[in-house]
């Protein structure tokens, strides 16, 4: 089922078909991406393809969904939107790709995808998480107009770089801050 797409990507729900449960094995167990994620023991595909699909359900604005390249068909990651485990109902914006999809920005289209449509149904703000030292997903942050907000440990109990976008620097009328902004309320408002 797809959730958005946007110029390159379709955006969709994980399924349980050997294919997309092969791509989330294969990057969920790579070193290269999970040396940027909280630590957990062990990883089962088909449990967490199932667990993103009912998180889903229960509450549509919210998932962990499939990135599909559109000319290819070949899934690029993960984008994540969801409340974040342990807040105070801040919600996060997060994406995790394979290495063979880096730098080609689908994490930064993925990524306002996902934020367009958090504004879309009413969300005041949306934040991001990454962990010190992970430029490349910091300067996705900053490409979507995130003002960063410094260090915490107040998520996962982890010591992470905190990003923030306010839907009120994204309204057509306000106040636009960086050329990322402006480009993300050109989509969220098109004439």
């Amino acid at each position: 089922m797809t959730v958005y797409e946007t110029e390159r990507l379709v955006v969709r729900l994980w399924t349980g078909a050997q294919d997309d449960l092969d791509r989330v094995t294969d990057i969920y167990t790579r070193q290269e991406v999970t040396r940027w994620l909280p630590p957990f023991d062990g990883f089962d595909a088909a449990r967490a393809v199932e667990n993103w699909r009912a998180f889903h359900e229960r509450d549509r604005r919210y998932g962990s969904w499939a990135v599909q390249v559109r000319a290819t068909g070949a899934v690029a990651g993960t984008v994540l939107f969801r409340p974040i485990p342990g807040g105070g109902g801040e919600v996060e914006v997060g994406w995790h790709l394979h290495p063979d999809s880096w730098g080609n920005g689908y994490a930064t289209e993925a990524a306002r995808g996902a934020v367009r449509r958090g504004f879309a149904a009413g969300l005041p703000e949306v934040y991001a998480l990454t962990m010190p030292g992970n430029e490349a997903s910091m300067a996705v942050c900053r490409r979507l107009g995130m003002s960063h907000l410094g260090r915490t440990r107040r998520f996962f109990d982890l010591e992470a770089e905190l990003f923030r976008l306010s839907g009120e620097d994204v309204e057509p009328h306000g106040p636009i801050g960086t050329g990322a902004a402006r480009r993300l309320a050109e989509d969220l408002n098109p004439e």
